[in-house]
């Protein structure tokens, strides 16, 4: 009988100690997730913030074009040119 009640004892250990361990790793499941959450949201938010960057960077390109500098003319004309062509639609439709 000693011996049964050492092996049930044993166990009843092993079991709480694996039930503590359980807690503690869903406890940094849920950290983790929190975190996780959070870094998706500043992800977001620079992949936002580059966006309007590179925005930025096209229309101040275009400006620095239009007051003589040699450096991005040619897409400053297709720009231009893509305009003009998007006026000129808009002419035609409100003509008709």
């Amino acid at each position: 009988m000693g011996e049964m009640t050492e092996i049930v004892d044993n166990l009843e250990n092993r079991i709480s100690k694996l039930l503590h361990k359980y807690e503690l790793l869903k406890q940094s499941n849920e950290n983790l997730q929190q975190e996780l959450t959070a870094v998706k949201t500043e992800y977001g938010k620079l992949e936002e913030d580059l966006a309007s960057s590179r925005d930025q960077i096209q229309t101040l390109k275009a400006a620095n074009a239009m007051l003589g500098s040699t450096d991005h003319k040619r897409e400053t004309k297709l720009k231009i040119n893509s305009l003009i062509r998007e006026i000129d639609q808009c002419i035609v439709q409100l003509s008709e």
